[in-house]
């Protein structure tokens, strides 16, 4: 069949079955595209059933030559994979043979035990970072990504971001037009580009308490407000210095940093998935000009805000 594009998905044993769902977007895409399809296998070392982490198994082909597949994907399981020797050897030679090699989440761990990732940027689950900066010094680990490409090496921080990337490899492969018509037909609530964060403000400023999470959603609902540490003080019914020292111990820091922290993600959020302007944006996300939001991004993310709507090219969503 003319066009065909081989997409092999390696699973580790005690896989996660979430890796599967990586699938989905190339199945999607084989609906909207006529001239090209993606011929979809799921392989293991030794072939036959292979045992999921959570208990079922499912049936896998064994591995075969690597040049005979467009896009080889790896997909862990829930803890990080022992190094395999046949496994390092076939990732080595798939990424001499192959147009793009991936790892899933821990799978990320695989192309690194192959020597694949030294010297190259790429992603993996926030969890297991400190493991893998240790294990593999010489990766440029880029925790604040859903998935990262570089050149023909692709990585995801989760196994649902997985999906985002795959979709991000049809992008590549068919344009902008289809990647979001299969966005649409998985249900997915909104596309994210490789750049976007990994969690939230809201997740890092985890607070115990009733008093103060009803504090930081406020926030978060209201950042067109000017949101004074005493505006803040008053949803909390408390006095500015008892609010101030409580938001502190529960959140480690200031709830003016906090209140910059959600702006700049709210802001970030934009500059990846759209194309308003930047003056747009400054205000939608409570800024009171675009270069106070510039200072912003430069302390809490260590970069300009055209800086990040670059990187997201045309993964970005108009």
């Amino acid at each position: 069949m003319a066009g065909v594009r081989r997409i092999g998905l390696v699973l580790c044993p005690d896989f996660d079955f979430m890796g599967l769902a990586a699938t989905s977007p190339f199945a999607v895409a084989n609906r909207y595209v006529a001239d090209t399809t993606y011929d979809i296998r799921v392989l293991s070392e030794t072939g036959g059933l292979l045992r999921s982490g959570c208990g079922p198994a499912i049936e896998t082909e064994p591995l075969s030559d690597p040049s005979a597949f467009d896009t080889i994907i790896v997909a862990a399981g829930i803890s990080l994979p022992e190094p395999s020797p046949d496994l390092v050897a076939y990732m080595q030679e798939a990424a001499r043979s192959t147009r793009r090699l991936a790892g899933l989440c821990l799978g990320a761990f695989a192309l690194a035990d192959a020597d694949l990732l030294s010297g190259r940027r790429a992603t993996t689950h926030w969890r297991y970072a400190p493991q893998f900066r240790a294990r593999y010094p010489d990766c440029n680990l880029d925790i604040d990504k859903i998935y990262v490409s570089d050149g023909n090496l692709w990585t995801s921080a989760g196994m649902s971001a997985g999906i985002d990337l795959a979709v991000g490899m049809v992008e590549r492969d068919h344009g902008r037009q289809v990647a979001r018509t299969v966005a649409r037909g998985l249900v997915m609530e909104r596309r994210r580009a490789g750049g976007q964060a990994q969690h939230s403000a809201l997740l890092d400023f985890d607070a115990p308490s009733d008093r103060i999470q009803t504090v930081l959603a406020y926030a978060r609902q209201n950042l067109q407000r000017p949101l004074t540490t005493e505006d803040l003080a008053a949803v909390a019914c408390l006095s500015t210095r008892q609010f101030t020292r409580a938001f502190r111990a529960e959140t480690g820091v200031s709830p003016a940093k906090a209140v910059e922290a959600m702006r700049v993600e709210a802001a970030k959020h934009m500059l990846e998935q759209s194309r308003l302007p930047i003056e747009e944006i400054a205000d939608a996300a409570g800024f009171a000009n675009r270069e106070r939001m510039r200072r912003a991004f430069l302390r809490v993310q260590g970069e300009v805000p055209r800086a990040i709507r670059r990187a997201a090219g045309p993964l970005a969503v108009v």
